[in-house]
């Protein structure tokens, strides 16, 4: 990644979604397919039928019971806001021109990416055990910070997967850093492993890799998930029932969102207990 220009590193109020200084944007350009996520079919570009005309959601007390589960767990992790506001500097797609509002929607992707990328960074700084490389993950997030405050035309061309696949190789060194101890062996490297619909209840899986692993509708009842990394897991339908997720590495609130739980599953402090988990 070419180094850029330094900017002020992101408060973690801005890295979460606040739909309230966005356009909806989420709603329009992104397409989805009707199935078990979402109710209806919609192409890229085009608005959600319960888009109100201020940009709210028309059903969003009742997602979860109109059939459209795949809203609850999406999180732009800021990047809504800062299209709106910052990159377009508070132009609307419904105010502009056609192009202008493609345009706003093809950055937006783009931005989403660098915003995730920012929230790992962030975590990995918060880290003591991956001090080691602090200064390098420092650096990181200072450049990708800057990325996304570039003007549109170039946000639309940037190469996001080379940003990612640079700041991958600081979040697998903070990961075996953080990892280091925590219990190793062949049973808990399942990084990118198939494990839908897998029986782990009780499972030892303190400081596992599971980076990209997928765990649809796996049972992690009573597990001990202390330390795990859990980057790009997918974690949908997966029984988190009375588990234990404190310390683990790189979850976010889409993934808990998407997963079973219960009032006896242990959360780090930074996360939201989903409302739709049992008591």
């Amino acid at each position: 990644m070419r180094d850029e220009p330094g900017g002020a590193a992101p408060a973690r109020s801005e890295l979460q979604a606040d739909c309230a200084r966005c356009f909806g944007l989420c709603c329009v350009a992104l397409p989805f397919a009707a199935s078990a996520d979402f109710a209806v079919d919609k192409a890229a570009g085009s608005p959600c039928r319960n888009l109100r005309t201020d940009f709210g959601c028309g059903i969003h007390t009742e997602l979860r019971q109109r059939g459209f589960n795949g809203c609850t767990v999406y999180d732009c992790f800021g990047a809504g806001q800062k299209v709106s506001q910052i990159t377009f500097g508070g132009e609307n797609w419904r105010s502009g021109s056609g192009d202008r509002a493609r345009l706003m929607f093809d950055v937006f992707p783009v931005v989403r990416q660098l915003q995730e990328l920012l929230r790992y960074l962030t975590e990995a700084l918060d880290l003591p055990a991956a001090r080691p490389v602090h200064a390098e993950l420092r650096r990181a997030l200072d450049r990708t910070e800057a990325l996304t405050r570039r003007a549109p035309e170039e946000l639309a061309e940037l190469d996001v997967a080379a940003v990612r696949g640079d700041v991958n190789v600081l979040l697998l060194r903070t990961s075996e850093l953080a990892r280091a101890g925590l219990g190793r062996g062949r049973k808990k490297e399942r990084r990118g492993a198939d494990l839908m619909g897998a029986r782990l209840k009780g499972a030892d899986l303190r400081g596992a890799n599971l980076r990209g692993a997928f765990l649809i509708a796996a049972d992690l009842t009573g597990a001990d998930l202390r330390g795990a990394d859990l980057i790009g897991a997918d974690l949908r339908d997966t029984d988190l029932t009375d588990a234990d997720l404190t310390g683990v590495l790189f979850l976010t609130q889409p993934q808990l969102n998407a997963a079973k739980g219960s009032a006896g599953t242990r959360l780090p402090a930074s996360f939201t207990r989903p409302g739709h988990w049992t008591a």
